[in-house]
């Protein structure tokens, strides 16, 4: 049972896109130099009349690795770029130049980039230069970037200060500097292996890494990030003014291992503003509790427990629920909703949608059980879907999901969050046209959109593709199939856009069978994966498949015969500012337990909507 929904595979029809290939890479190699050659390539993924958004993807189809890539264009008089994510974009007059960030500047053979924008007028780029010369293949010298410096050790940690070590890194024409990035933002450069970082905040979670620069400029890998907590302190963080929200499984305490007091011990309590417990049943029309056992009786010891008190025999409240209540004393700021439904539990909506008032009044009177009545502030209602098929299908009609919307606001008051995870299916005809996401938005704080799970092993033969576009792409399987046109339509449908949270899934789909390294290749069937064949958490794949290449905003990885495709720090940082720039109210996530012990996911997006 997961909030992660499967999208039916619908043909692509009616997306035109502009492909403009250039030309080369110019750098002419040395004959003792080993040379590579790569492309840049464009395309136009949306217009709206006034204003589009454009695409611009290099790819290296050499075999040595590109350390930096540097993109320019021409746009036509009063065409112009108003936002770009990915690369750093700036312009002279009419002339745009577009480079690569710290993070995605190297490609190996065969991997490619791509980095957008969004642009006000008609016109179409001209004169593309990669690295100074056409972009249509031509050959630039190799010069291997650095490697990780090994995982920073930290030490002399004080109320405003730490000490960070770690072991060089190699390159073949020497180090020349180490930048050191606090929650992925660079705070220092410095020549030798420590530096030590002042001016924090007291009893505030930090996550540092490290990445190594040589002589030629290029920067490496980063190394593995170190967790730091200051000492001191007697007022939580600064949170910033956007939702960053994460599903809590009541069912990762058994297999996973995964409790509250991990939400502790990976720094990410501090980083977040919500909590959705996940999930509450939809039984006869009714809210239940599901796992009673997980949910208010499982007794935790002292070393388990986010306060160190070992629960009792006879206290009233132990389990999951006391454990919030708990980690609520430490981190005041956080807020848990009960979360009901899910793919598995959807099928009671239909019976719920026919007495809307009384399903909700069962709902309130779970969420304000006197047990645990200080515990919740909200619920959340993860219905898949409404008037449309997940499991089973629903036939209530267009309006039932705003009736139960309503009926749930008007139950629980203004006192209450009221929050809705969605389908994020932006094909014409799609799931968000199936109901009324816009008219129930009114009587609902924010949306769950879930951006993820648009392809998947689900198509045992694939064609491999990413889970989680952002964006579209060329060759993309199905039109409507990712995060900007789910957004986009329910913007059109009425929704305000800081009602709207992106979602970000905290693991990878991945296929067997696969011999084409980049999207687009046949499969044979799933991955394995740990709990389920097709599925991997992050903190596994980063380890056992790193990422090879990144499309659409999201990065995939291919080893042995295995393809997948995930989110990284690196593009969870790029989609955050993607969400900024569209105005959306923040950001959730499922789930916790996919993410490293030092949260690296969650303080991505801490760092990206900060």
């Amino acid at each position: 049972m997961r909030l992660r929904h499967r999208l039916g595979q619908r043909a692509v029809a009616g997306l035109t896109t502009l492909l403009l290939p250039f030309a080369a890479l110019v750098g002419l190699a040395s004959p003792a130099s080993a040379a590579t050659s790569a492309t840049a390539t464009y395309a136009k993924t949306q217009d709206w009349g006034s204003g589009f958004e454009g695409k611009w993807t290099v790819k290296n189809t050499g075999t040595t690795a590109i350390s930096s890539w540097n993109v320019e264009w021409d746009f036509p008089s009063g065409t112009a770029v108003t936002s770009a994510w990915d690369a750093d974009v700036t312009n002279s007059g009419t002339h745009w130049t577009a480079k690569n960030k710290s993070w995605n500047g190297s490609l190996a053979p065969g991997a490619s980039v791509s980095f957008g924008f969004n642009g006000s007028g008609t016109g179409s780029p001209a004169n593309c230069k990669l690295n100074g010369g056409s972009c249509d293949g031509g050959s630039v010298p190799g010069d291997a970037a650095p490697s990780a410096p090994g995982t920073p050790t930290a030490s002399a940690v004080t109320n405003t200060s730490v000490k960070l070590s770690w072991s060089a890194a190699t390159d073949d024409k020497g180090i020349k500097n180490y930048d050191v990035l606090r929650d992925g933002a660079k705070v220092a450069t410095v020549t030798t292996t420590s530096y030590t970082n002042t001016g924090l905040t007291a009893g505030t979670d930090y996550s540092y890494t490290v990445q190594a620069r040589d002589t030629a400029d290029q920067t490496g890998p980063a190394s593995g990030a170190v967790a730091v907590r200051t000492t001191g302190g007697t007022t939580e963080p600064p949170t910033g003014d956007k939702v960053k929200l994460g599903y809590f499984t009541e069912w990762g305490v058994y297999g996973r291992n995964y409790h509250v007091k991990n939400l502790v011990t990976s720094g990410s309590a501090s980083k977040i503003t919500h909590i959705n417990y996940a999930f509450g049943n939809v039984k006869d029309g009714k809210c239940v509790v599901d796992d009673t056992y997980a949910a208010y009786d499982k007794a935790y010891t002292a070393d388990q427990s986010v306060s160190g008190t070992a629960d009792t025999w006879d206290q009233p409240l132990r389990g999951n629920f006391n454990q919030l209540r708990q980690l609520k004393a430490k981190y005041p700021h956080i807020k848990v909703l009960y979360s009901f439904g899910g793919w598995t539990y959807s099928g009671g909506f239909t019976q719920a949608a026919a007495n809307p008032a009384a399903f909700a009044a069962s709902c309130k009177a779970v969420v304000e059980d006197p047990r645990w009545a200080d515990v919740f502030d909200g619920i959340d209602i993860d219905w898949e879907y409404p008037n449309a098929c997940g499991l089973t299908c629903d036939t209530s009609g267009f309006s039932s999901f705003k009736t139960l919307s309503q009926a749930l606001r008007t139950e629980f008051g203004s006192n209450y969050l009221v929050t809705a995870a969605i389908t994020a299916d932006g094909s014409s005809g799609g799931k968000i046209d199936a109901a009324d996401y816009g008219g129930a938005s009114a009587s609902l704080d924010w949306y769950n959109v879930m951006t993820y799970d648009y392809f998947g092993a689900f198509d045992a033969d694939g064609p491999t593709a990413p889970h989680s576009p952002l964006t579209s792409y060329a060759g993309i399987p199905a039109a409507g199939f990712n995060s900007a046109d789910a957004i986009a339509k329910l913007k059109s449908k009425g929704v305000p856009a800081k009602k709207l949270l992106l979602g970000i899934g905290f693991y990878g789909r991945g296929w067997t069978g696969v011999t084409q390294s980049t999207p687009g290749g046949s499969a044979t069937g799933a991955a394995p994966g740990t709990y389920e064949a097709g599925i991997e958490d992050y903190k596994v794949l980063k380890n056992s498949c790193p990422a090879t290449g990144t499309i659409a905003g999201t990065a995939y990885a291919y080893c042995g015969n295995n393809w997948w495709s995930y989110d990284t720090p690196a593009t969870i940082g790029s989609k955050m500012t993607w969400a900024k720039n569209q105005g959306l109210g923040g950001a959730f996530f499922w789930e916790f337990s996919g993410d490293t012990s030092n949260g690296e996911l969650v303080s991505a997006i801490n760092g990206g909507l900060n």
